[in-house]
């Protein structure tokens, strides 16, 4: 099994540069001379009025605080996991002595030995972002081939375990990134792969391809639709 140092980067497409920018609070990227909003706020804006109210009634079951917390504190955790997990494919380390830097360095080491030593064959890109010209953009994890198939790749990280069915919202990420990346670099990607770990380190994978891919995929596109139809009416 090849380790990670041995990966074959083959940079075979060119990922724009992009930044960030807040408009009327809700993310977007500048690509070029195109403000694009991102992948999740297409998806926040479109959720499912039952999903909207399950997150609200949590907020209000542990309170606006904690929650806040909750929140800010996963997303540390999962920023340092993947500066981790990217600093290994690129060959350098990053180091976090923290309690929560070294929680998230253990998880980001599991799913570097479980999910993609022996499994990443070819690395197209890092951290790369990725746009529909016009519509929208966003920023995935990693690019490339994945057990011998090309792929879209995202590291998650988790409090608890998850179902298939909590995570469909994950699967319409990958749907949009790769749709993108099939418009702007040609591809034919079918196939897009969460890798995740939990707060206790308990690692899980989740591969979406080909006919259940394209369902997402169709479902992504109609969500972009009902973003625009909402925001021009």
């Amino acid at each position: 099994m090849k380790s990670l140092n041995q990966m074959n980067w083959n940079k075979k497409f060119t990922y724009p540069p992009s930044t960030r920018a807040l408009i009327e609070n809700q993310r977007h990227y500048e690509v070029g001379k195109e403000k694009l909003p991102s992948v999740t706020t297409i998806l926040d804006a479109t959720q499912p009025s039952e999903k909207r109210e399950s997150l609200a009634n949590w907020r209000r079951k542990v309170g606006e605080k904690e929650a806040d917390r909750i929140r800010d504190h996963a997303a540390e955790r999962g920023t340092i996991m993947h500066r981790v997990i990217e600093g290994h494919l690129l060959g350098h380390r990053h180091a976090d002595l923290s309690d929560l830097g070294q929680q998230a360095g253990r998880m980001a080491q599991n799913i570097i030995e479980s999910g993609l030593k022996g499994s990443l064959d070819e690395i197209w890109g890092s951290e790369i972002v990725v746009y529909y010209p016009g519509l929208y953009a966003g920023a995935t994890d990693l690019a490339g081939i994945y057990e011998g198939r090309e792929s879209i790749i995202d590291f998650k990280q988790s409090n608890r375990l998850k179902k298939r069915e909590w995570i469909t919202d994950y699967f319409l990420q990958l749907a949009g990134y790769t749709v993108a990346h099939n418009v702007v670099h040609g591809t034919k990607i079918q196939r897009g792969v969460i890798l995740m770990c939990t707060a206790d380190n308990i690692y899980q994978r989740f591969i979406v391809q080909d006919k259940e891919f394209q369902k997402y995929m169709w479902e992504w596109l109609r969500r972009v639709d009902k973003f625009y139809d909402t925001r021009n009416n």
